[in-house]
Protein backbone atom coordinates (compact mmCIF):
# COMPACT_ATOMS: atom_id res chain seq x y z
CA UNK A 1 0.00 0.00 0.00
CA UNK A 2 0.99 3.71 -0.68
CA UNK A 3 2.99 4.62 2.89
CA UNK A 4 1.07 7.14 5.33
CA UNK A 5 3.12 10.64 6.28
CA UNK A 6 4.35 10.21 9.43
CA UNK A 7 2.58 11.79 12.10
CA UNK A 8 4.08 15.08 13.05
CA UNK A 9 4.72 15.10 16.78
CA UNK A 10 4.91 19.00 16.56
CA UNK A 11 1.43 19.44 14.89
CA UNK A 12 -0.63 16.73 17.10
CA UNK A 13 -2.00 19.67 18.97
CA UNK A 14 -3.41 21.11 15.75
CA UNK A 15 -7.54 21.68 15.37
CA UNK A 16 -8.54 18.33 13.91
CA UNK A 17 -11.10 18.83 11.13
CA UNK A 18 -14.39 18.78 12.46
CA UNK A 19 -16.65 15.45 11.74
CA UNK A 20 -19.48 15.33 9.20
CA UNK A 21 -22.85 13.64 9.69
CA UNK A 22 -24.30 12.18 6.40
CA UNK A 23 -27.97 12.87 6.40
CA UNK A 24 -28.90 10.17 5.05
CA UNK A 25 -26.73 7.33 7.06
CA UNK A 26 -26.61 9.18 10.20
CA UNK A 27 -22.56 8.32 9.62
CA UNK A 28 -20.43 10.30 11.26
CA UNK A 29 -17.54 10.78 8.92
CA UNK A 30 -13.93 12.38 9.60
CA UNK A 31 -11.20 12.90 6.89
CA UNK A 32 -8.66 10.05 9.00
CA UNK A 33 -11.13 7.61 8.84
CA UNK A 34 -12.59 7.98 5.21
CA UNK A 35 -9.49 6.48 3.60
CA UNK A 36 -9.43 2.95 5.54
CA UNK A 37 -13.00 2.82 5.63
CA UNK A 38 -12.48 2.32 1.05
CA UNK A 39 -10.39 -0.14 1.53
CA UNK A 40 -13.43 -3.16 1.55
CA UNK A 41 -16.75 -3.64 2.32
CA UNK A 42 -16.45 -5.21 5.38
CA UNK A 43 -14.37 -1.48 7.16
CA UNK A 44 -16.90 0.11 5.20
CA UNK A 45 -19.97 -1.66 7.52
CA UNK A 46 -18.05 -1.32 11.06
CA UNK A 47 -20.28 0.66 13.22
CA UNK A 48 -17.39 2.00 15.13
CA UNK A 49 -14.78 5.10 14.24
CA UNK A 50 -11.56 4.00 12.43
CA UNK A 51 -10.11 7.38 13.51
CA UNK A 52 -6.35 5.53 14.31
CA UNK A 53 -5.39 5.31 17.93
CA UNK A 54 -2.66 7.32 19.25
CA UNK A 55 1.17 6.70 17.04
CA UNK A 56 4.12 5.73 19.36
CA UNK A 57 6.02 8.78 20.31
CA UNK A 58 8.30 7.99 23.42
CA UNK A 59 10.45 5.09 24.43
CA UNK A 60 8.71 2.16 26.02
CA UNK A 61 9.30 -0.64 27.94
CA UNK A 62 6.93 -4.20 27.59
CA UNK A 63 6.97 -7.65 28.18
CA UNK A 64 5.87 -8.76 24.78
CA UNK A 65 5.93 -5.97 21.63
CA UNK A 66 3.95 -7.51 18.60
CA UNK A 67 4.54 -6.10 15.29
CA UNK A 68 0.86 -6.15 13.36
CA UNK A 69 -2.92 -5.26 14.31
CA UNK A 70 -4.39 -7.87 12.47
CA UNK A 71 -5.52 -11.18 13.51
CA UNK A 72 -2.13 -13.20 13.97
CA UNK A 73 -1.21 -10.19 16.21
CA UNK A 74 -4.54 -9.59 18.41
CA UNK A 75 -5.46 -13.52 19.07
CA UNK A 76 -1.83 -13.75 20.40
CA UNK A 77 -2.12 -10.90 22.99
CA UNK A 78 -5.39 -12.12 23.53
CA UNK A 79 -4.37 -15.04 24.56
CA UNK A 80 -1.21 -13.65 26.72
CA UNK A 81 -3.64 -11.23 28.49
CA UNK A 82 -6.24 -14.33 29.27
CA UNK A 83 -3.46 -16.55 31.19
CA UNK A 84 -1.26 -13.52 32.43
CA UNK A 85 -3.01 -10.57 33.25
CA UNK A 86 0.31 -8.65 35.00
CA UNK A 87 1.76 -8.89 31.26
CA UNK A 88 2.53 -5.56 29.74
CA UNK A 89 2.13 -6.57 26.18
CA UNK A 90 1.97 -3.77 23.37
CA UNK A 91 1.35 -3.72 19.55
CA UNK A 92 2.90 -1.42 16.46
CA UNK A 93 0.56 -1.37 13.55
CA UNK A 94 1.53 0.56 10.72
CA UNK A 95 -1.88 1.81 9.93
CA UNK A 96 -5.13 0.49 12.18
CA UNK A 97 -5.88 -2.61 13.58
CA UNK A 98 -7.57 -4.58 10.76
CA UNK A 99 -6.08 -2.62 7.47
CA UNK A 100 -4.43 -5.54 5.81
CA UNK A 101 -5.84 -8.72 4.88
CA UNK A 102 -7.67 -9.28 8.21
CA UNK A 103 -10.20 -6.21 6.99
CA UNK A 104 -10.54 -7.30 3.64
CA UNK A 105 -10.45 -11.21 3.18
CA UNK A 106 -13.55 -13.62 2.20
CA UNK A 107 -14.99 -13.50 6.26
CA UNK A 108 -14.39 -17.84 6.14
CA UNK A 109 -13.37 -18.94 9.39
CA UNK A 110 -12.36 -22.34 8.08
CA UNK A 111 -10.58 -25.45 8.64
CA UNK A 112 -8.66 -24.85 5.50
CA UNK A 113 -4.64 -24.71 6.30
CA UNK A 114 -1.96 -23.69 3.88
CA UNK A 115 0.34 -26.99 3.96
CA UNK A 116 0.33 -30.07 2.44
CA UNK A 117 -0.88 -32.77 4.49
CA UNK A 118 0.44 -35.69 2.79
CA UNK A 119 4.19 -34.03 2.87
CA UNK A 120 3.43 -33.33 6.66
CA UNK A 121 2.74 -37.48 7.37
CA UNK A 122 5.70 -37.54 5.58
CA UNK A 123 7.90 -35.63 7.51
CA UNK A 124 6.37 -36.00 10.78
CA UNK A 125 3.81 -38.78 10.85
CA UNK A 126 0.45 -39.60 10.05
CA UNK A 127 -0.65 -39.07 13.81
CA UNK A 128 0.37 -35.47 13.38
CA UNK A 129 -0.87 -34.57 9.77
CA UNK A 130 -4.27 -35.66 11.50
CA UNK A 131 -3.94 -34.29 15.04
CA UNK A 132 -3.36 -30.78 12.86
CA UNK A 133 -6.41 -31.00 10.72
CA UNK A 134 -8.11 -31.97 13.79
CA UNK A 135 -7.01 -28.50 15.67
CA UNK A 136 -8.18 -26.71 12.80
CA UNK A 137 -11.51 -28.26 13.49
CA UNK A 138 -11.83 -27.38 16.89
CA UNK A 139 -10.63 -23.69 16.81
CA UNK A 140 -13.68 -22.72 14.57
CA UNK A 141 -15.42 -23.31 18.06
CA UNK A 142 -12.78 -21.32 19.63
CA UNK A 143 -13.27 -18.66 18.01
CA UNK A 144 -17.01 -18.95 18.49
CA UNK A 145 -16.41 -19.32 22.15
CA UNK A 146 -14.36 -16.28 22.19
CA UNK A 147 -16.70 -13.99 20.73
CA UNK A 148 -19.41 -15.40 22.85
CA UNK A 149 -17.31 -14.36 26.18
CA UNK A 150 -16.25 -10.81 24.86
CA UNK A 151 -19.81 -10.14 23.16
CA UNK A 152 -18.36 -9.52 19.91
CA UNK A 153 -20.93 -9.14 17.32
CA UNK A 154 -19.21 -10.64 14.02
CA UNK A 155 -22.47 -11.82 12.11
CA UNK A 156 -21.01 -15.57 13.16
CA UNK A 157 -22.62 -18.25 11.38
CA UNK A 158 -21.29 -21.76 11.39
CA UNK A 159 -22.96 -23.47 8.60
CA UNK A 160 -20.65 -24.97 6.95
CA UNK A 161 -18.72 -24.72 3.27
CA UNK A 162 -20.13 -26.10 -0.13
CA UNK A 163 -17.83 -26.61 -2.86
CA UNK A 164 -19.92 -27.16 -6.02
CA UNK A 165 -18.72 -28.89 -9.04
CA UNK A 166 -20.10 -27.28 -12.38
CA UNK A 167 -18.11 -29.96 -14.90
CA UNK A 168 -17.96 -33.38 -15.44
CA UNK A 169 -14.13 -33.12 -14.69
CA UNK A 170 -15.10 -31.19 -10.96
CA UNK A 171 -17.44 -33.86 -10.21
CA UNK A 172 -14.43 -36.55 -10.89
CA UNK A 173 -11.94 -34.41 -8.89
CA UNK A 174 -14.26 -33.56 -5.86
CA UNK A 175 -15.28 -36.84 -5.24
CA UNK A 176 -12.41 -38.57 -5.48
CA UNK A 177 -11.41 -35.49 -2.35
CA UNK A 178 -13.94 -37.73 -0.45
CA UNK A 179 -12.48 -40.46 -1.07
CA UNK A 180 -8.99 -38.73 0.06
CA UNK A 181 -10.46 -37.66 3.03
CA UNK A 182 -12.11 -40.81 4.06
CA UNK A 183 -8.24 -42.45 3.75
CA UNK A 184 -7.37 -40.34 6.27
CA UNK A 185 -10.23 -41.15 8.43
CA UNK A 186 -12.35 -38.23 8.43
CA UNK A 187 -15.74 -39.14 8.05
CA UNK A 188 -19.52 -38.25 6.80
CA UNK A 189 -19.82 -36.00 9.62
CA UNK A 190 -16.63 -34.04 8.26
CA UNK A 191 -16.77 -34.50 4.58
CA UNK A 192 -19.61 -35.41 2.39
CA UNK A 193 -21.02 -35.56 -1.27
CA UNK A 194 -24.36 -33.99 -2.26
CA UNK A 195 -25.98 -35.24 -5.49
CA UNK A 196 -26.87 -32.37 -7.44
CA UNK A 197 -30.23 -32.37 -5.98
CA UNK A 198 -29.14 -32.46 -2.34
CA UNK A 199 -26.35 -29.28 -3.49
CA UNK A 200 -29.15 -27.13 -5.19
CA UNK A 201 -31.45 -27.58 -2.32
CA UNK A 202 -28.48 -25.72 -0.21
CA UNK A 203 -27.78 -23.24 -2.83
CA UNK A 204 -29.20 -23.45 -6.46
CA UNK A 205 -26.23 -22.56 -8.22
CA UNK A 206 -26.30 -22.59 -11.99
CA UNK A 207 -25.44 -26.04 -13.64
CA UNK A 208 -24.83 -27.89 -10.36
CA UNK A 209 -24.02 -31.26 -10.74
CA UNK A 210 -22.99 -32.06 -7.10
CA UNK A 211 -21.29 -30.62 -3.39
CA UNK A 212 -18.85 -31.56 -0.85
CA UNK A 213 -20.28 -30.20 1.70
CA UNK A 214 -18.20 -29.90 5.21
CA UNK A 215 -19.34 -28.71 8.74
CA UNK A 216 -16.63 -27.29 9.31
CA UNK A 217 -16.80 -23.49 7.95
CA UNK A 218 -18.30 -20.34 9.52
CA UNK A 219 -19.62 -16.75 8.10
CA UNK A 220 -18.23 -14.11 9.70
CA UNK A 221 -17.40 -10.44 9.23
CA UNK A 222 -13.67 -10.18 9.44
CA UNK A 223 -13.65 -6.34 9.83
CA UNK A 224 -16.02 -6.54 13.06
CA UNK A 225 -14.33 -9.50 14.41
CA UNK A 226 -10.50 -8.08 14.23
CA UNK A 227 -11.92 -4.70 15.93
CA UNK A 228 -13.90 -6.33 18.13
CA UNK A 229 -10.99 -8.23 18.86
CA UNK A 230 -8.25 -5.34 19.10
CA UNK A 231 -11.28 -3.57 21.79
CA UNK A 232 -11.18 -7.08 23.91
CA UNK A 233 -7.51 -6.72 23.83
CA UNK A 234 -7.36 -3.29 25.38
CA UNK A 235 -10.14 -4.56 28.09
CA UNK A 236 -7.75 -6.63 29.31
CA UNK A 237 -4.54 -4.08 29.62
CA UNK A 238 -3.23 -4.27 25.79
CA UNK A 239 -1.74 -1.24 24.36
CA UNK A 240 -2.28 -0.78 20.40
CA UNK A 241 0.01 1.66 18.59
CA UNK A 242 -1.11 2.74 15.34
CA UNK A 243 -0.22 4.60 12.22
CA UNK A 244 3.46 3.48 13.66
CA UNK A 245 5.29 1.80 11.16
CA UNK A 246 8.53 -0.01 12.08
CA UNK A 247 12.01 1.33 10.71
CA UNK A 248 14.42 -1.20 12.60
CA UNK A 249 13.45 -4.25 14.06
CA UNK A 250 16.78 -6.34 16.48
CA UNK A 251 16.32 -8.73 18.88
CA UNK A 252 14.28 -6.97 22.06
CA UNK A 253 13.92 -4.19 20.39
CA UNK A 254 11.44 -2.27 17.59
CA UNK A 255 12.21 1.15 16.34
CA UNK A 256 9.21 3.22 14.73
CA UNK A 257 9.91 6.78 13.50
CA UNK A 258 9.19 8.40 16.48
CA UNK A 259 9.76 5.99 19.33
CA UNK A 260 11.16 2.73 20.57
CA UNK A 261 9.89 -0.31 22.40
CA UNK A 262 12.26 -2.79 24.35
CA UNK A 263 11.00 -6.02 25.38
CA UNK A 264 11.91 -9.52 26.22
CA UNK A 265 9.83 -11.11 23.04
CA UNK A 266 9.43 -9.31 19.39
CA UNK A 267 6.09 -11.15 17.73
CA UNK A 268 5.92 -10.51 13.89
CA UNK A 269 2.54 -10.95 12.66
CA UNK A 270 2.89 -8.70 9.69
CA UNK A 271 1.46 -11.84 7.17
CA UNK A 272 1.57 -10.44 3.42
CA UNK A 273 3.11 -6.87 4.68
CA UNK A 274 6.58 -8.83 5.94
CA UNK A 275 8.21 -8.01 2.76
CA UNK A 276 7.89 -4.16 4.32
CA UNK A 277 10.09 -5.01 7.30
CA UNK A 278 13.66 -4.39 7.23
CA UNK A 279 15.49 -7.58 6.46
CA UNK A 280 12.76 -9.55 5.68
CA UNK A 281 11.64 -9.06 1.90
CA UNK A 282 12.05 -12.80 0.90
CA UNK A 283 10.27 -14.47 3.74
CA UNK A 284 6.57 -13.85 2.18
CA UNK A 285 5.71 -12.73 -1.27
CA UNK A 286 2.59 -10.87 -1.29
CA UNK A 287 0.14 -12.07 -3.72
CA UNK A 288 -3.24 -10.16 -4.48
CA UNK A 289 -6.61 -11.60 -3.97
CA UNK A 290 -9.58 -9.63 -5.16
CA UNK A 291 -13.75 -9.03 -3.94
CA UNK A 292 -16.62 -7.22 -5.34
CA UNK A 293 -20.05 -7.64 -3.30
CA UNK A 294 -23.88 -6.50 -4.51
CA UNK A 295 -26.27 -4.41 -3.03
CA UNK A 296 -28.44 -6.29 -0.49
CA UNK A 297 -30.77 -8.48 -2.72
CA UNK A 298 -34.25 -8.35 -2.98
CA UNK A 299 -36.40 -11.72 -1.26
CA UNK A 300 -37.69 -12.68 -4.69
CA UNK A 301 -34.09 -13.32 -5.56
CA UNK A 302 -33.06 -15.05 -2.45
CA UNK A 303 -36.33 -17.12 -2.59
CA UNK A 304 -34.93 -18.36 -5.87
CA UNK A 305 -31.12 -19.08 -4.89
CA UNK A 306 -32.03 -20.66 -1.47
CA UNK A 307 -28.51 -19.80 0.81
CA UNK A 308 -30.72 -20.27 4.12
CA UNK A 309 -28.18 -22.14 5.67
CA UNK A 310 -25.10 -19.08 5.30
CA UNK A 311 -23.06 -21.47 3.91
CA UNK A 312 -20.10 -20.18 2.79
CA UNK A 313 -19.37 -21.15 -1.01
CA UNK A 314 -16.69 -22.32 -3.45
CA UNK A 315 -16.77 -24.31 -6.52
CA UNK A 316 -14.36 -26.84 -8.11
CA UNK A 317 -12.29 -24.81 -10.50
CA UNK A 318 -8.37 -24.62 -10.11
CA UNK A 319 -8.62 -20.70 -9.95
CA UNK A 320 -10.02 -20.35 -6.36
CA UNK A 321 -13.37 -18.39 -6.30
CA UNK A 322 -15.12 -17.61 -2.59
CA UNK A 323 -18.23 -16.18 -1.28
CA UNK A 324 -20.83 -15.61 1.32
CA UNK A 325 -24.45 -14.74 2.07
CA UNK A 326 -23.56 -11.33 4.13
CA UNK A 327 -26.11 -10.53 7.19
CA UNK A 328 -27.56 -7.73 5.32
CA UNK A 329 -28.36 -10.32 2.18
CA UNK A 330 -25.46 -9.26 -0.39
CA UNK A 331 -23.18 -11.60 -1.86
CA UNK A 332 -19.63 -10.98 -1.56
CA UNK A 333 -17.70 -12.48 -3.72
CA UNK A 334 -13.68 -13.11 -4.40
CA UNK A 335 -10.91 -14.68 -5.92
CA UNK A 336 -7.73 -14.59 -7.70
CA UNK A 337 -6.27 -13.71 -10.87
CA UNK A 338 -4.11 -10.48 -10.23
CA UNK A 339 -0.57 -10.61 -10.67
CA UNK A 340 2.49 -10.58 -8.56
CA UNK A 341 4.50 -7.68 -8.77
CA UNK A 342 8.15 -7.27 -9.01
CA UNK A 343 10.16 -6.76 -6.03
CA UNK A 344 7.24 -8.00 -3.84
CA UNK A 345 5.71 -4.36 -3.86
CA UNK A 346 3.04 -3.33 -2.32
CA UNK A 347 0.66 -0.43 -3.29
CA UNK A 348 -2.91 1.15 -3.21
CA UNK A 349 -3.76 0.83 -7.02
CA UNK A 350 -2.43 -3.16 -6.85
CA UNK A 351 -6.10 -3.47 -4.88
CA UNK A 352 -8.34 -3.05 -8.00
CA UNK A 353 -7.74 -4.63 -11.16
CA UNK A 354 -10.49 -3.98 -13.78
CA UNK A 355 -9.83 -7.07 -15.57
CA UNK A 356 -10.16 -9.16 -12.19
CA UNK A 357 -13.50 -7.60 -10.79
CA UNK A 358 -14.87 -8.04 -14.62
CA UNK A 359 -13.87 -11.58 -14.42
CA UNK A 360 -15.30 -11.96 -11.06
CA UNK A 361 -19.01 -10.15 -12.11
CA UNK A 362 -18.99 -12.46 -15.01
CA UNK A 363 -18.45 -15.46 -12.96
CA UNK A 364 -21.69 -14.38 -10.33
CA UNK A 365 -23.22 -14.05 -12.79
CA UNK A 366 -22.95 -17.39 -14.37
CA UNK A 367 -23.34 -19.08 -11.01
CA UNK A 368 -26.37 -16.90 -10.29
CA UNK A 369 -28.43 -15.33 -13.45
CA UNK A 370 -30.54 -13.30 -11.23
CA UNK A 371 -27.55 -11.42 -9.72
CA UNK A 372 -26.72 -9.93 -13.41
CA UNK A 373 -28.54 -6.81 -12.88
CA UNK A 374 -27.72 -6.33 -9.35
CA UNK A 375 -25.45 -3.06 -8.49
CA UNK A 376 -21.89 -4.01 -7.34
CA UNK A 377 -21.60 -1.44 -4.54
CA UNK A 378 -17.73 -2.84 -3.21
CA UNK A 379 -14.40 -3.41 -5.33
CA UNK A 380 -11.64 -4.07 -2.99
CA UNK A 381 -8.60 -6.69 -2.97
CA UNK A 382 -5.46 -6.87 -0.66
CA UNK A 383 -2.25 -8.75 -0.15
CA UNK A 384 -2.10 -12.04 1.36
CA UNK A 385 1.46 -13.63 2.60
CA UNK A 386 2.56 -16.90 0.68
CA UNK A 387 5.96 -18.81 1.51
CA UNK A 388 8.41 -20.59 -0.62
CA UNK A 389 6.56 -23.99 0.39
CA UNK A 390 3.47 -22.35 0.92
CA UNK A 391 3.06 -23.80 4.47
CA UNK A 392 1.77 -21.68 7.32
CA UNK A 393 4.23 -21.69 9.92
CA UNK A 394 4.47 -20.80 14.06
CA UNK A 395 7.90 -20.30 15.36
CA UNK A 396 9.53 -19.08 18.70
CA UNK A 397 12.96 -19.09 19.72
CA UNK A 398 13.65 -17.91 23.31
CA UNK A 399 17.32 -17.26 22.85
CA UNK A 400 16.90 -13.96 20.76
CA UNK A 401 13.36 -13.59 21.91
CA UNK A 402 11.67 -13.48 18.29
CA UNK A 403 8.77 -14.90 17.57
CA UNK A 404 6.56 -15.37 14.04
CA UNK A 405 3.25 -16.99 12.84
CA UNK A 406 2.36 -16.43 8.92
CA UNK A 407 2.25 -17.58 5.71
CA UNK A 408 -1.19 -18.44 5.59
CA UNK A 409 -1.59 -18.52 1.55
CA UNK A 410 -5.65 -16.98 2.29
CA UNK A 411 -6.61 -19.38 4.99
CA UNK A 412 -5.64 -17.30 8.03
CA UNK A 413 -9.36 -16.22 9.26
CA UNK A 414 -9.20 -19.25 11.71
CA UNK A 415 -5.26 -20.05 11.87
CA UNK A 416 -4.63 -17.08 13.02
CA UNK A 417 -6.54 -18.20 16.12
CA UNK A 418 -4.54 -21.36 16.44
CA UNK A 419 -1.28 -19.41 16.26
CA UNK A 420 -2.28 -16.67 18.67
CA UNK A 421 -3.14 -19.80 21.24
CA UNK A 422 0.40 -21.44 19.88
CA UNK A 423 2.27 -18.73 20.29
CA UNK A 424 1.40 -17.68 24.03
CA UNK A 425 2.07 -21.35 25.00
CA UNK A 426 5.58 -20.93 23.32
CA UNK A 427 6.04 -17.04 24.85
CA UNK A 428 4.58 -18.47 28.26
CA UNK A 429 6.82 -21.88 27.96
CA UNK A 430 3.84 -24.24 28.11
CA UNK A 431 4.55 -27.56 26.76
CA UNK A 432 0.86 -28.65 25.21
CA UNK A 433 -0.64 -30.22 22.72
CA UNK A 434 -0.85 -27.38 20.32
CA UNK A 435 3.24 -26.87 20.18
CA UNK A 436 3.99 -30.63 19.33
CA UNK A 437 1.62 -30.06 16.47
CA UNK A 438 3.86 -30.37 13.15
CA UNK A 439 4.09 -26.88 12.23
CA UNK A 440 5.66 -25.24 14.83
CA UNK A 441 9.17 -24.12 14.03
CA UNK A 442 8.62 -25.17 10.54
CA UNK A 443 11.31 -22.70 8.68
CA UNK A 444 10.01 -21.86 4.98
CA UNK A 445 13.12 -21.49 2.29
CA UNK A 446 13.21 -18.01 1.20
CA UNK A 447 12.10 -16.80 -2.11
CA UNK A 448 14.46 -16.31 -5.04
CA UNK A 449 15.94 -13.34 -5.82
CA UNK A 450 14.70 -11.13 -8.40
CA UNK A 451 13.48 -10.92 -11.60
CA UNK A 452 13.65 -15.41 -10.81
CA UNK A 453 10.82 -14.21 -8.08
CA UNK A 454 9.12 -12.52 -10.71
CA UNK A 455 8.87 -14.52 -13.63
CA UNK A 456 8.77 -17.99 -11.39
CA UNK A 457 5.67 -17.07 -9.53
CA UNK A 458 3.82 -15.28 -12.06
CA UNK A 459 3.77 -18.16 -14.40
CA UNK A 460 2.57 -20.11 -12.08
CA UNK A 461 -0.37 -18.12 -11.57
CA UNK A 462 -1.12 -18.91 -15.39
CA UNK A 463 -1.57 -22.61 -14.93
CA UNK A 464 -4.87 -22.74 -12.45
CA UNK A 465 -6.50 -20.38 -15.61
CA UNK A 466 -5.24 -22.50 -18.13
CA UNK A 467 -6.59 -25.84 -16.54
CA UNK A 468 -9.82 -24.47 -16.16
CA UNK A 469 -10.15 -22.90 -19.52
CA UNK A 470 -8.32 -26.58 -20.86
CA UNK A 471 -11.02 -28.18 -18.28
CA UNK A 472 -14.47 -26.22 -20.17
CA UNK A 473 -12.70 -26.72 -23.90
CA UNK A 474 -12.53 -30.30 -23.52
CA UNK A 475 -14.50 -31.65 -20.58
CA UNK A 476 -11.59 -33.47 -19.48
CA UNK A 477 -9.56 -32.98 -15.94
CA UNK A 478 -6.29 -31.56 -16.93
CA UNK A 479 -4.10 -33.70 -15.02
CA UNK A 480 -0.40 -32.62 -15.95
CA UNK A 481 -1.53 -29.47 -15.06
CA UNK A 482 -2.76 -30.70 -11.42
CA UNK A 483 0.56 -32.52 -10.73
CA UNK A 484 2.32 -29.30 -11.39
CA UNK A 485 0.13 -27.11 -9.21
CA UNK A 486 0.26 -29.43 -6.57
CA UNK A 487 4.24 -29.33 -6.97
CA UNK A 488 4.61 -26.04 -6.76
CA UNK A 489 2.48 -25.74 -3.55
CA UNK A 490 4.24 -28.54 -1.72
CA UNK A 491 2.24 -31.34 -2.60
CA UNK A 492 2.54 -34.89 -3.22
Amino acid sequence: MTELTPIDVASTAAPAKKPVTDPRTRRTSHPAEDRYRSRSLWLDTVPESLVPRAALVDRVDADIVIIGAGFTGLWTAYELLVRDPSLNVVIIEAEIAGFGASGRNGGWASALFAGSRAATAKTHGRDAAVALQRAMFDTIGEIERVLHAEKIEAHFHRGGNLEVATRPSQVERLRAHVESEREWGFGEEDFRWLDAHESSERIAVAGSLGAVYTPHCARVHPARLVRGLASAVERRGGVIYERSRVTDLASRRVTTAHGHVRAESVIIATEGYTAKLPGHRRDVVPIYSLMIATEPLPDRVWDEIGWEGRETLSDGRHLIIYAQRTADNRIAFGGRGAPYHFGSRIQDGFDRDPAVFAELRRVLAELFPLTGGARITHEWGGPLGVPRDWYSSVRYDRTSGFGWAGGYVGDGVSTTNLAGRTLADLVLGVESELTSLPWVNHQSPGWEREPFRWLGINAGLQLPAGADRFEARTGRRSRWREKLLAALVGGP
